[in-house]
């Protein structure tokens, strides 16, 4: 504002230009004349003179250029050309002739300046808002231009004035949907500015559906072949999603992880890549790298990588990391790409692992990439781009820490030397001639080993040949021997990291260290000795790796035992001196970079020294042994007596947890034989049900066949009411009771016949029980009780047929009775009762005649059917499992006879019943039953006389 006040009110520097009068008089038209076309014509001629004398125009016109703005609305050219002027003034994007021109002027800060008074009164920007609303090209476009550059100025402001005003981010959100392509394409500018660390204004973007739309456009324009728009579509997306979780989350819940695939296809003819197509595909892998980024949230990362690897998005750029003829810069991205997309996600590590590259034979990414990275002709950012994708891959992966330590290991290496394993890559890039491979080697090797016990100790066991004729020497024993013989500064650094995170945490390896009796005095000469800052770093380290030995040191050597050690340094160095040497690591800039992020970043090799997983190392060990140094003996004691009690605690932590995990099995087992035993219980319960509602169906029957027995009971005592009435003859009753003696005669006959069934099933019986019993029988005599059998059980079939035939016959004369009752009273008394009684029962005979022949045709058909099962069994060669089987089944019929017969005799008791019922009948007529003849005699007297009694009445 003073260098406007002063341009404005200040003493001119020299003659004044000759454009500023006409200026002055455009101005003034403007502002006082009354015809649209006349303001129109002044405004477009400030426009023209706007850039030629920017300083001028600004300051006369700008406040007249605003008005024009809000009180000729109506007229689209006018805003137009108001626009353009503004944008004229306010821009610093000069051409290099007009910067020349205008240098001695230095108005480098005018479009500042100028912003900061257009933006002053906040109503300006909601105004400019409101044209950009304008569909109308001569409107729409400059006014889209000038709030672009505004942002670009006084971005902050600007930004806060647009997220105040109603509805201001959705206002500019429309422009991505203009047809025009111009438009759209500085919309994208625009929007690029607006959403510059602002992460307000990023999520209402966002939220905006701008994902979709800037895909759209990707798409459209040819993903990665696309021209500069994709470019500004890639940075925009950028802005929206790094450093901001939340636009990450929405991102890939939006599925739109899925629709970045497309833009890693490449051909297999890849020579020829345009400038525009490197520049994107090297913004979409950035744009990659920024939802996996090691910075992010662990959650937010971990659910985008997996959704990189369902969708094949890994897939995709590990095609780009094997392919060939891809750019260096493309390929190095793509490297680092891939590194984070794996860091830490084992499903996309042990993918990563079995990637081959595309040779004859197939080797393994993992190996092709070490190759690259112990090739000192490779490219240095190269180099260290395989490092940090090799530290990804073992970043939280046991499994693949050990196949790399596994290929040391002399049983497992590949003795005819056909194939070349990524343990033999790293020792020999860790004793090669170049100090970066040396370097690199080692860290990629520290890195095998980090958290990881079990593998410091394998690697104890690796055995190295170093020339011919010699014994082979320990990995372990070799870099101690090189560290000895004064390599780089590069070199030691790296082995003495190597070192440092294989003794850490591991004191059997300690012990193997300080086995070697040269490795102390070396250690404490290193330190003691005073050296230039080059070596300072050097003396630092081997300051922390002696600290580590005191400090895991589990005192099984006497020599070397804690206290000892610090004696030593006590003697040959100082505490103070050794506590100070320690402190230099820390206190390093090169420890302090690689402190700040896990991707190795260095502007040249020599800056090469410290790695990222180290400097955690270093704060959690220097305080400790620190304190270790100055501890006492006793103090000693007791920190391992407490390190004993901490040890048996683990222990009985760890048996209880192994308990809890067998109860937690046997829990489960327990849950799935409920399981088993409901259903089984639910299906029991349906089968119970079921024959519930059977047995109330058969009680149901029951019941109705008890009604209709009684009802017949009933109808045959009403018949035999009616014969009282009606009056029985003698004859009748004597019929009846012959009749009754034949059926007492022919129950005690059945009675016998089922006394003899039960005297042959008990002999049955025992005979099978001798059978269970003896091991060996002859064949013939199996056969026979076969037979017997078979006989038994057509007797039985007779004996059922004729309690059958039994039963009908008593049906039969129940109806026969009916019909003597009928007869009785519808004809005489006297001799139709005894004519009808005559032919019922000649009637009777000849049906017992039939029934007899019938049953003879029966039994001659048993017979012949006996014969056939006979000949039947004679030609069979049945086995001893089919006779058990018979056996069982006989068992089976003999508790159906036994049911039968039990049958059967309730079936004698009804007849019993119904006999003694005809008696009592018989009793209440005045006969007496006991002796026949005198019943006989008696009976026809007092008939005759009840006889000739009625014929009186």
């Amino acid at each position: 504002m003073n260098f406007l006040r002063g341009v404005m009110g200040g003493p001119s520097a020299g003659p004044q230009p000759s454009g500023v009068d006409t200026i002055q008089k455009l101005c003034d038209r403007v502002a006082s004349s009354t015809l649209l076309d006349d303001r129109r014509d002044a405004v477009r001629a400030l426009k023209s003179l706007s850039k030629k004398y920017r300083l001028e125009v600004g300051i006369q016109a700008m406040e007249h250029l605003i008005h024009v703005l809000q009180t000729d609305r109506s007229d689209s050219e006018i805003i137009g050309y108001a626009l353009d002027t503004l944008y004229n003034v306010i821009s610093n994007d000069l051409e290099e002739e007009e910067q020349e021109e205008n240098s001695a002027k230095q108005v480098d800060d005018l479009g500042s300046q100028f912003t900061e008074i257009f933006i002053k009164q906040q109503e300006n920007v909601t105004l400019l808002l409101t044209l950009v609303e304008e569909f109308d090209f001569h409107v729409r476009w400059p006014g889209v231009k000038l709030l672009t550059s505004l942002l670009k100025q006084q971005g902050p402001q600007v930004q806060q004035i647009i997220l105040v005003s109603p509805m201001g981010v959705s206002r500019l959100m429309d422009l991505l949907a203009d047809s025009r392509e111009v438009i759209r394409n500085d919309g994208v500018l625009l929007l690029q500015q607006l959403t510059k660390s602002n992460a307000a204004i990023q999520k209402i973007v966002a939220f905006e559906n701008a994902f979709e739309r800037l895909l759209d456009i990707i798409t459209e324009e040819g993903n990665s072949d696309g021209g500069i728009v994709v470019e500004d579509c890639l940075l925009l997306l950028q802005n929206l999603l790094k450093n901001n979780n939340s636009n990450q989350n929405f991102f890939k819940e939006g599925s739109y992880i899925q629709r970045m695939k497309p833009w890693f296809e490449v051909g297999d003819d890849n020579c020829g890549w345009s400038a525009q197509k490197v520049t994107n595909l090297h913004l979409m892998l950035q744009l990659v790298r920024v939802l996996v980024s090691p910075t992010n949230p662990p959650g937010a990362t971990s659910s985008c990588q997996k959704a990189m690897f369902h969708c094949g998005l890994l897939q995709q750029l590990c095609t780009i990391l094997m392919a060939t003829g891809v750019p260096a810069d493309i390929l190095t991205e793509t490297i680092n790409t891939v590194s984070e997309v794996i860091r830490g996600c084992q499903t996309n590590q042990d993918y990563f692992a079995s990637v081959n590259a595309p040779s004859n034979p197939p080797r393994p990414a993992i190996v092709v990439l070490l190759m690259s990275m112990v090739n000192e002709r490779q490219p240095f950012v190269l180099r260290c781009a395989v490092l940090y994708c090799f530290q990804c891959f073992l970043y939280k992966n046991q499994k693949g820490q050990g196949e790399i330590v596994s290929t040391l290991l002399p049983s497992t290496i590949d003795a005819t030397g056909n194939s070349v394993s990524a343990g033999q890559l790293l020792c020999g890039g860790l004793f090669s001639t170049d100090s970066l491979s040396n370097w690199c080697a080692a860290v990629a090797l520290a890195h095998a080993l980090q958290e990881n016990a079990i593998l410091k100790e394998q690697l104890l066991r690796v055995q190295l040949a170093t020339s011919i004729g010699n014994p082979p020497v320990s990995l372990l024993q070799q870099c101690t021997n090189i560290l000895s013989q004064g390599s780089k500064v590069q070199t030691r650094v790296g082995l003495l990291m190597l070192l440092c995170t294989w003794l850490s945490n591991c004191s059997i390896a300690v012990t193997h260290f300080l086995h070697n009796p040269a490795n102390v005095p070396f250690l404490t000469g290193q330190i003691a000795e005073n050296l230039g800052e080059e070596e300072q770093l050097v003396q630092g380290l081997c300051a922390l790796l002696l600290g580590i030995s005191i400090y895991y040191n589990d005192n099984s050597l006497e020599n070397y035992r804690k206290e000892k050690l610090k004696q030593l340094i006590e003697k040959r160095i100082g505490r103070e001196n050794f506590i100070e040497k320690l402190g230099f690591i820390s206190k390093h800039e090169l420890y302090s970079r690689a402190a700040q992020k896990p991707q190795p970043s260095f502007s040249s090799p020599d800056h090469m020294m410290f790695d990222h997983e180290f400097t955690k190392l270093v704060k959690e060990l220097e305080g400790v042994i620190s304190k270790a140094i100055y501890k006492s003996s006793e103090e000693d004691k007791k920190e391992e007596e407490v390190k004993k009690t901490l040890e048996q605690h683990d222990n009985i932590v760890t048996h209880y947890k192994k308990v809890i995990r067998e109860q937690d099995q046997e829990l489960e087992e327990l849950k799935q034989r409920v399981n088993t035993l409901t259903s089984q219980n639910e299906q029991l319960q349906a089968t119970v049900t079921q024959q519930v509602s059977q047995i109330q169906q058969h009680k149901d029957q029951y019941n109705l066949l008890k009604v209709q027995l009684g009802k017949d009971t009933q109808h045959h005592n009403s018949h035999g009411d009616t014969f009282q009435m009606n009056g029985i003859q003698t004859e009748e009753v004597s019929k009846l009771k012959e009749e009754l003696e034949e059926w007492k005669n022919k129950h005690e006959l059945l009675q016998g016949q089922l006394k003899e069934k039960d005297s042959v099933i008990e002999k049955l019986n025992s005979s099978q029980l001798e059978m269970g019993t003896t091991e060996q029988s002859s064949q013939t005599s199996k056969f026979g009780g076969l037979e017997h059998n078979n006989e038994l059980q057509k007797e039985l079939e007779m004996l059922r047929s004729q309690i059958q035939l039994q039963s009908a016959e008593i049906s039969k004369l129940q109806m026969e009775n009916q019909k003597l009752q009928v007869m009785n009273t519808t004809a005489d008394p006297m001799l139709g009762g005894s004519g009808a009684t005559a032919a019922a029962s000649s009637e009777l005979e000849g049906r017992l005649e039939e029934e007899i022949k019938e049953l003879k045709s029966e039994v001659k058909a048993l017979s012949e059917e006996k014969e056939s099962l006979k000949q039947h069994l004679d030609s069979s060669s049945s086995t001893v499992a089919i006779l058990q089987d018979e056996k069982s089944k006989l068992q089976r019929e003999v508790a159906e006879s036994k049911k039968e017969q039990d049958d059967l005799l309730v079936l004698l008791a009804d007849q019993d019943q119904k006999i003694s019922a005809l008696k009592i009948k018989l009793k209440d007529l005045g006969v007496p039953v006991e002796d026949e003849d005198d019943t006989e005699s008696g009976d026809q007297g007092d008939e005759d006389e009840d006889g000739d009694e009625e014929e009186q009445d």
